[in-house]
């Protein structure tokens, strides 16, 4: 049996997968959902990925100011990698397997304390 294959298997397989990543994306979806606009998904709400959570910062097309500062800041905080995906820009959580619900809760902290000081 494989590594990877167990440790679903330990971790209440698919129905335990999809738990867990319904609720890590939850994290950050609810912080976008309740910035009043400040993050934006730039994906539709019904085609909205558990795996890549994408937005963008004070619009749909984005401040490139405030990201940087985002990204500089979460970077300084240990969160790396968060620089947007290809097709859309802006910043890009990825939130596979191997990323906790404690890890992701931490991004999503510091989302909600980004928004607190830089909303206006």
């Amino acid at each position: 049996m494989g590594l990877v294959f167990s440790w679903k298997l330990e971790h209440r397989g698919i129905e335990g997968m999809e738990e867990n990543s319904r609720k890590k994306s939850d994290l950050i979806y609810d912080v976008m959902d309740n910035s009043s606009g400040f993050f934006v998904g730039p994906i539709n709400k019904n085609c909205r990925s558990r795996t890549n959570v994408t937005f963008r910062i004070g619009s749909r097309e984005g401040c490139d100011v405030r990201e940087k500062k985002f990204l500089d800041m979460a970077s300084k905080c240990g969160m790396k990698e968060l620089k947007g995906h290809r097709s859309v820009g802006g910043i890009r959580a990825s939130l596979y397997n191997a990323v906790t619900a404690e890890e992701t809760k931490v991004l999503a902290d510091f989302m909600k304390d980004f928004f607190e000081t830089h909303r206006n």
